[in-house]
């Protein structure tokens, strides 16, 4: 059989080429500016309640009230659930790439609209920034399933895993860059304004030039994002798009052709008859062949998706928090607005650099070698058991206040505490916070690809939802009075490590429902693989030899 099969037959088993890293280069500053923008918010939220959330007869700097900061935290989240759906759905219905270049014009445009919130007042300024950070989530959300799935659809068998992937650990990138961002921005105010701490002079310890602080960290996430929208708009069609869905394998083959340097010349040789005669039957999203084929597929990547998003978002959103509580960093009132920034930020950085970047390139690396089944399975299962530590051991690591300063912990070791929780971030990078990504991008079929990664997303924002707007709430002290200004009592940092403990390894079992995709066409795995003929050693090579490159 001719046609669509040798088009993507020859895709499978194509080379490496120059082609395939540009995509991932195209594809990866938007997870950049997405990571950036989602979590560079983190380094930013005490500065905010600093500056409009301050009381003069308090005896402690100011801080967001807790429906603030919930909505300030989780409002993009929110918005990318929308994305999520909306922009999978638009993918499969016009194409990848008439929709690829909405969604990072639309986070270039939100992200420079968070900056500039309008008003003067505290109310004015947080509605219009969660207005513009729920539209900028929608762009987000938009950009994760239409990468995953234009990266898939590029990339041949052998590696198609670690593409993906790659694409996926730009984000890494993008969270040490929000952090650096920050760290830059806050030195260069604190160099230039008196720095004193809220001890010193509590007015003068937040100077009104800090508001232009979170305004320009916010505003730089458009740069990586502009930088690239002109090549995004000048990638073509997906072959498999073109070839499975739109049904045109003569424009599929010469795609392929122009960007991948072979000659499909012998592919176009076919007749009307026999193309359609290769046609699969089509079958929608809520039929029941679909269900059939892959409802426990689609259950078992959101499930998982689900579940791990409540434990990556929680830790990587309320860092800051985690930190002040085991004495790490020094009590707000200690510190100045910009200080506070920049210790905070500081912090997050170190924690990207050791554990979250090397976790994203540990699965690049292995991913197409032991697998994404395998690598998921050992993320939750290593994440479970050391959150589980963290809660058995913590007052140990915690150790007690100081007689003589409150504010500090003696006699714990925080360097223990901290080693232990950067291995749950290694783990969830090495592990389902990348494999989540990539599996659904793999299974469905190419009609409803776009539409399933996306409902899988949506479902792990749900998760990341209830992780941002419940641990803020739940990691409370339970003692009353020692709960932050504006919170009830919660179950404590303790407790909740244990309910994170317990959600991971629910992510653990809901992996069995997830079959490997390792080593497996597209095709075959989203059983597509009627229009391609058997596949064996005497599959025509186009000229695939004369490949630059061969990994």
């Amino acid at each position: 059989m001719g046609g669509a099969s040798d088009v993507l037959a020859a895709l499978d088993k194509a080379n490496t080429q120059w082609y395939h890293f540009k995509t991932i280069v195209i594809a990866g500053m938007g997870f950049l500016t997405n990571a950036y923008d989602l979590f560079c918010i983190s380094t930013l939220t005490r500065l905010l309640g600093r500056i409009y959330y301050h009381n003069p007869l308090d005896k402690k700097p100011g801080v967001l009230p807790p429906n603030v900061s919930g909505a300030v935290n989780g409002v993009a989240l929110c918005g990318a659930l929308v994305g999520h759906l909306y922009f999978g759905w638009l993918g499969d219905k016009l194409g990848r790439k008439k929709v690829y270049g909405w969604t990072l014009l639309l986070m270039i445009l939100t992200s420079i609209s968070s900056s500039l919130s309008f008003g003067h007042s505290a109310k004015a300024v947080m509605t219009s920034l969660c207005f513009s950070r729920f539209w900028l989530g929608v762009g987000i959300g938009g950009d994760y399933s239409l990468s995953a799935t234009i990266m898939s659809e590029y990339a041949n068998q052998k590696t198609r895993g670690a593409f993906i992937a790659a694409v996926f650990a730009m984000q890494g990138i993008g969270i040490l860059l929000g952090d650096i961002m920050s760290i830059i921005v806050a030195s260069i105010f604190r160099n230039a304004l008196r720095d004193v701490s809220f001890l010193e002079d509590a007015v003068a310890s937040t100077p009104p030039q800090a508001d232009y602080v979170w305004r320009i960290v916010l505003a730089l996430g458009a740069v990586p994002a502009a930088l690239t929208f002109y090549y995004r708009m000048k990638m073509p069609e997906t072959p498999r798009y073109t070839a499975l869905v739109a049904r045109n394998n003569k424009q599929a083959a010469m795609d392929m052709g122009r960007v991948l340097q072979m000659n499909f010349s012998d592919a176009l040789q076919l007749t009307a008859a026999v193309e359609e005669a290769s046609r699969p039957r089509d079958y929608g999203l809520f039929s029941r062949e679909f269900n059939r084929r892959h409802g426990i597929q689609l259950l078992g990547c959101t499930t998982s998706w689900f579940l791990l998003d409540i434990a990556f978002h929680s830790q990587n959103l309320f860092q800051k928090d985690i930190f002040s509580s085991i004495g790490w960093l020094p009590a707000p009132r200690k510190m100045s607005a910009l200080e506070e920034v920049f210790r905070i930020s500081r912090a997050q950085a170190l924690i990207a650099m050791v554990s979250t970047i090397p976790g994203y390139w540990a699965t690049v690396a292995l991913v197409d070698v032991i697998g994404r089944w395998v690598i998921q399975m050992l993320g939750f299962f290593f994440m479970t058991m050391f959150m589980f530590i963290l809660t058995y051991r913590y007052y140990h690591f915690k150790g007690e206040p100081c007689p003589d300063d409150p504010d500090m912990y003696c006699g714990g070791n925080r360097t223990a505490f901290l080693t232990l929780y950067s291995f749950t971030f290694f783990f969830a990078n090495f592990g389902p916070h990348v494999t989540t990504f990539i599996i659904p991008a793999e299974l469905f079929p190419a009609r409803l690809r776009s539409t399933c990664h996306g409902i899988s997303a949506a479902a792990g924002k749900a998760g990341a939802i209830i992780g941002a707007f419940g641990f803020m709430y739940a990691a409370q002290n339970q003692v009353e009075g020692k709960q932050e200004q504006g919170y009830q009592t919660g179950i404590g940092l303790k407790n909740s490590f244990m309910l994170l403990s317990v959600i991971n390894a629910a992510g653990f079992l809901c992996t069995f429902l997830v079959p490997e995709t390792n080593g497996r066409s597209l095709e075959d795995l989203s059983g597509e693989d009627v229009l391609n003929r058997e596949r064996d050693e005497n599959i025509p090579t186009y000229g695939m030899d004369k490949s630059p490159c061969n990994f």
